[in-house]
């Protein structure tokens, strides 16, 4: 993810409302929004107009510099922007500036980063100086409040009493405190966990599986080694979860977890002889008596073909050998567990024809569904 500083302004129509429009057509398709300055009033620079609501926020995107200049274009025709070759400046209901994109520089025909005359401008400077004060221009090395006392702008910027809202505010994900996101082989319940964390402020808890030893030996000869290779799951996610989960973290909203404890059932039931299973779940049961229930299990379906190409994709060697009947009766195993857990406040969320690693829209199309 790259951190990117947008500079918005507005002096046409409803400027509040352009602003908040603009933020969150940039929530849904550019990434999600760390900070968002105060509002100034400030007069038009370089021509005669009326005066300008501005503010700067900063962003986390996966888009390329150049894919992002795209997307903003886009919104501001979206939002009735008129560009006209040769007529200079002009009043506009919304402009977005690209200030700074990480720590680079960006020099083509079409886009300049950081923003060449972002430190000629008081309107600029001021909100940026709220958000990132500290933080040091690409080039010069000087941070942004010595150059906000260094301009030259004299122009007046007036900051207003009423600030915009972030959009993931509405989202009421902070209304849990425990989210456990499961999923099927290849489902992306890791990916979706990490996004969520970074976005949501929350605690993530991510299953330690890569380092079991008998994972591959079981993809290999699973008769031989379903045993040993479900009890050390067993073991190993019962005490992470009584550590991770023991261990409140004050300064995260909430936490979300890509496994839950019933995890190992699941697989043990498809993959263990009928006396082993009795055997496990008795020791499953013992282990887990005490263990809280999350607020919220969201179980994450695609389709075999789907998960097919996202195991290939991510190619770990130990799970080549997983072919379509082992996939399916573990999406079963999970469907017949959902059926029977009355007391869980559970979401199934078709994601066949969804692509939320990639596509923002889809995403948010998926958290959404966490609180429908």
């Amino acid at each position: 993810m790259h951190t990117i500083y947008l500079s918005l302004g507005s002096n046409q129509g409803n400027t509040y409302e352009n602003l908040t429009k603009a933020i969150q057509l940039l929530f849904a398709q550019v990434g999600h929004i760390g900070k968002i300055s105060p509002v100034y009033l400030s007069p038009a620079l370089g021509f005669e107009g009326p005066d300008f609501h501005n503010c700067v926020v900063r962003m986390h995107t996966s888009l390329t510099s150049s894919k992002l200049l795209k997307n903003i274009l886009a919104i501001e025709t979206a939002m009735g922007r008129i560009r006209e070759e040769g007529a200079g400046y002009q009043s506009r209901p919304i402009d977005i500036d690209i200030l700074l994109y990480d720590d680079t520089t960006v020099s083509t025909s079409t886009l300049q980063i950081p923003h060449l005359r972002m430190c000629d401008r008081r309107f600029v400077l001021q909100p940026l100086v709220d958000i990132a004060g500290s933080e040091q221009h690409p080039v010069s090395k000087e941070s942004f409040s010595d150059l906000l006392e260094q301009c030259s702008d004299e122009s007046e910027v007036i900051k207003q009493p009423k600030w915009l809202k972030n959009p993931k505010d509405a989202m009421l994900l902070g209304d849990y405190n425990y989210i456990v996101v499961e999923g099927n082989i290849g489902a992306g319940k890791t990916s979706l966990v990490e996004m969520i964390s970074e976005e949501f402020n929350a605690k993530p808890i991510l299953e330690r599986f890569k380092d079991n030893p008998f994972l591959p030996k079981f993809y290999k000869e699973p008769d031989r080694y379903a045993f040993p290779l479900e009890m050390s799951f067993l073991a190993d996610r019962y005490q992470q979860l009584l550590d991770d989960i023991g261990q409140y973290d004050l300064f995260k909203d909430f936490m979300i977890a890509d496994y839950d404890r019933y995890k190992s059932l699941i697989f043990s039931q498809v993959t263990l002889q009928e006396e082993e299973y009795v055997l496990y779940k008795r020791l499953h049961e013992m282990m887990y008596r005490d263990m809280p229930q999350p607020d919220l299990y969201v179980y994450l379906y695609q389709n075999t073909e789907r998960l097919l190409k996202n195991i290939k994709k991510r190619g770990r060697s130990y799970e080549k050998e997983i072919d379509a009947g082992y996939l399916e009766k573990i999406n079963q195993g999970y469907l017949d567990f959902i059926k029977t857990q009355h007391q869980l406040n559970v979401k199934i969320i078709d994601i066949s024809d969804l692509d939320f690693v990639k596509n923002r829209q889809d995403y948010l199309e998926v958290v959404n569904q966490f609180y429908v």
